[in-house]
C-alpha cells in the first residue's frame, strides 16, 4: 500500500525512501510489533472468554505442564492479524511471491485455527482427522509450488538448488512440485511438534526469517546475488517485507509467550509459521538451507519418528518421551534451561545456513 506512493516520488521527493526494500522491511517489523502489543491484551482477554478452561493439557506429558490449565490457545490469530496487517501496508502488493507466501501462511493458518477449535470445543489433545488435514496441507503446499514456478524465471523453474555449489541444480521438472510439498509441509508440521513449550517455537522461527529475510534481498539483488554467486531471483527481494513483518509480530507474541505464558500459539499459529518458511525457501531456491537454519524443527520431528518407528518394530522408546523438548524435560532439565539451550542451538544453524552464501 505505501509502496504506490513511490509513484509521487517524482512531485514529492521524500516519498521515493519507500522504494527501498530495507527502509520496508524496518517499517513492517515495527508495524506487526506495535499491533500485536496495542491488540494483543483485548485479543487474550477474548480467547480467554471464549475458551473458558483454554487448552487441554495431556495427562500423559511432564507433571510441570498441568499448571498450565486455563492458558487460553490460538496466539496465532496474534501473529496472522500483525502479520497480515503490516505486509499489506508495507510489501509491493504487484509482488506474486507476496500473494503465495501470503495466501499459504493464511490458509495454513485456517487449518491450524479449526484443529485447535475443536480441541478446545471437544476438550481433547486431538483435533480433526489428521489423513483430512494433511491432505489439505498438501493440496495448499502444491498449489504454493506450482505457482512459483510460473512466476519465477522459466531457467530455475522446477530445480533444486545444492548449496557450497555455484552453480549445481538438479532438474526435477515437474517433479520439483512434490519436493515443494515436502519443504512447505514438513516446516509446517515442524514448527507444530516443536510448539511445546513457552516460548520455544517463536525464536526459532524468528531466528529463521531474520536468517531468510536476508537470503530473499541478497537473491532478489542483482549485484550482491552475483557477488555471491548465488542465484537471481527476480523479485524475491520482496520478501524480506515479509520475513520483517513474521519477525515483529514474534516479538510482539513473544511478550504474551514468555514464561509463564499468557497464550499459546496453538496450531493456528506453528503450522501457519512453518508454512510461510517453508514457502519462502521454495521461493528463494534455498530449500535445503532451511534444513540447516530450521535444524532444531529437524530434530524435533526426527525425534518423534525415529520414536514411533522404535516402539512398533522393538516395542522400546529410544527417547524418555518425544518430541525432543520433552525428552529433556524428563531427564531433569528445567523448562526454562530447555528453551534457552534450544535457541542457542537455533542461532548456531543459522550461522551454519549463512556461511553457505559465501562457501562456494
Amino acid at each position: 500500500m505505501l509502496y504506490e506512493l513511490t509513484n509521487f516520488s517524482e512531485l514529492i521527493g521524500p516519498l521515493n525512501v519507500f522504494r527501498y526494500i530495507t527502509f520496508r522491511t524496518g517499517g513492517a517489523i515495527m508495524t506487526a510489533l506495535l499491533f500485536v502489543f496495542l491488540f494483543g491484551p483485548a485479543i487474550i482477554d477474548m480467547l480467554r472468554l471464549k475458551q473458558g478452561k483454554g487448552q487441554p493439557i495431556r495427562d500423559d506429558g511432564p507433571q510441570s505442564h498441568l499448571a498450565k490449565r486455563g492458558t487460553p490457545t490460538m496466539g496465532g490469530l496474534m501473529i496472522l492479524a500483525g502479520f497480515t496487517f503490516s505486509i499489506l501496508l508495507w510489501a509491493n502488493l504487484s509482488n506474486a511471491y507476496v500473494w503465495i507466501v501470503l495466501g499459504v501462511t493464511l490458509s495454513y493458518g485456517a487449518i491450524g485455527f479449526y484443529d485447535d477449535y475443536l480441541k478446545v470445543t471437544k476438550r481433547t489433545t486431538s483435533g480433526f482427522s489428521s489423513k483430512f488435514r494433511l491432505t489439505l496441507e498438501i493440496l495448499i503446499a502444491g498449489l504454493a509450488t506450482y505457482a512459483i514456478m510460473q512466476v519465477g524465471d522459466p531457467e530455475y523453474a522446477g530445480t533444486l538448488a545444492i548449496p557450497f555449489f555455484k552453480n549445481f541444480l538438479i532438474h526435477m521438472g515437474p517433479f520439483f512440485v512434490i519436493m515443494g510439498i515436502l519443504v512447505i509441509a514438513g516446516t509446517g508440521n515442524a514448527v507444530n511438534l516443536t510448539d511445546g513449550l513457552d516460548g520455544l517455537a517463536i525464536v526459532p522461527v524468528m531466528i529463521a526469517a531474520g536468517t531468510f529475510g536476508l537470503i530473499a534481498y541478497l537473491s532478489g539483488n542483482v549485484k550482491f546475488s552475483d557477488y555471491l554467486q548465488i542465484h537471481h531471483i527476480q523479485g524475491a527481494g520482496e520478501l524480506a517485507i515479509i520475513c520483517g513483518a513474521l519477525i515483529g509480530a514474534g516479538l510482539g507474541f513473544l511478550w504474551f509467550n514468555a514464561p509463564p505464558a499468557m497464550i499459546f500459539m496453538g496450531d493456528t499459529g506453528s503450522l501457519a509459521l512453518g508454512g510461510a518458511l517453508g514457502a519462502i525457501a521454495v521461493a528463494t531456491k534455498h530449500e535445503i538451507v532451511l534444513a540447516i537454519v530450521g535444524g532444531l524443527f529437524v530434530l524435533e520431528t526426527l525425534s518423534v519418528i525415529i520414536q514411533v518407528v522404535s516402539f512398533k518394530l522393538t516395542g522400546k522408546r529410544v527417547f524418555r518421551m518425544a518430541p525432543l523438548h520433552h525428552h529433556f524435560e524428563q531427564k531433569g532439565w528445567a523448562e526454562a534451561t530447555v528453551v534457552v539451550r534450544f535457541w542457542i542451538i537455533s542461532v548456531v544453524l543459522a550461522l551454519i545456513g549463512l556461511a553457505t552464501l559465501k562457501l562456494r
